[in-house]
């Protein structure tokens, strides 16, 4: 699994440029548009919290787990909009403290190593993107992440009731995914083998599953699923919409990349991971199918 230092790079070194591109609770996740692209960003956000909460039957009292937070969108639409009482968990201390310093409670703790001692029990779960950094490329090649998402479901089963829901919105390979072996950084930049290798450095520690079927079968026989839908077109408009707002001018927020170009003149692996800003291999991975986006919805039988 991606350890806290591989998050805190990839999520607590952007934690002001990103507050002061998407905003203080600002989602980095993919939205949910349904084929409106005429929707604001953060309009195709709200209607995806909407539908996490209303798939999950989160209301009024409700308690609710939110693994891999964030910087607590949907702990914010919740607890505003449903009157829930949430707990939300990441690895990465710039999350946290953001998270904390808006009125969230938020803790940096592994969600795969919670416990019902720890916080009790919940009546509802999210994962919003958390499992695309549960598997690293060292436990795939060693044959264990079956092993590792089957893990995770059984932390799930002691963490909610018969009957509570579980809600993974995650990243997958997709049937355009190529053999690991030509995975290259070096290769022509925008294939497959360049965007991918990109991708490995800019989540270190990551590793993802192979379609939604991989994670379903390792829900079994904890869980059932209820609902399955493809996020793939949502998160290119989505990208498509964040990469706008990154670049809008902003005089502490340029500030900001400055004080990243040391680094990127004296470290190459700092330069390959920040390709990003320039472009985007999530987008390209999703344009050219070589990944799935899936919004996945359990109950605990």
């Amino acid at each position: 699994m991606a350890n806290k230092e591989d998050l805190d790079f990839t999520y607590t070194t952007i934690d002001n440029i990103f507050r002061l591109s998407i905003g203080e609770t600002g989602d980095y996740s993919g939205a949910k548009y349904d084929g409106d692209f005429s929707m604001s960003l953060e309009e195709a956000q709200e209607a995806k919290h909407k539908f996490i909460a209303d798939s999950l039957h989160i209301k009024k009292g409700s308690k609710v787990l939110d693994m891999a937070c964030g910087w607590g969108p949907f702990i914010n639409y919740i607890t505003k909009e449903r009157g829930a009482s949430a707990i939300g968990l990441t690895l990465s201390e710039g999350q946290a403290k953001a998270c904390n310093k808006n009125g969230m409670d938020v803790r940096v703790k592994d969600c795969r190593t919670v416990k019902p001692e720890d916080f009790g029990v919940f009546d509802a779960i999210t994962c919003i993107g958390g499992l695309e950094h549960f598997c690293s490329v060292e436990e795939w090649k060693a044959g264990k992440q079956e092993q590792v998402y089957s893990d995770f479901f059984k932390t799930l089963d002691a963490l909610l009731p018969k009957g509570g829901r579980f809600y993974m919105q995650t990243m997958t390979f997709g049937k355009n995914m190529i053999d690991f072996e030509d995975i290259d950084v070096t290769a022509e930049k925008g294939s497959a083998a360049h965007v991918l290798a990109l991708m490995i450095k800019e989540f270190p520690g990551s590793w993802l599953p192979y379609g939604p079927e991989m994670v379903i079968r390792n829900a079994e026989p904890r869980f059932k699923l209820i609902s399955q839908s493809s996020g793939r077109l949502d998160y290119i408009e989505t990208i498509g919409q964040w990469r706008k707002k990154f670049r809008k001018f902003s005089l502490k927020k340029y500030w900001l990349y400055a004080s990243l170009l040391p680094r990127y003149f004296t470290d190459k692996e700092f330069r390959h991971q920040i390709e990003v800003f320039k472009v985007s291999p999530n987008r390209v991975c999703f344009e050219k199918e070589i990944m799935e986006h899936y919004r996945l919805v359990f109950e605990k039988v």
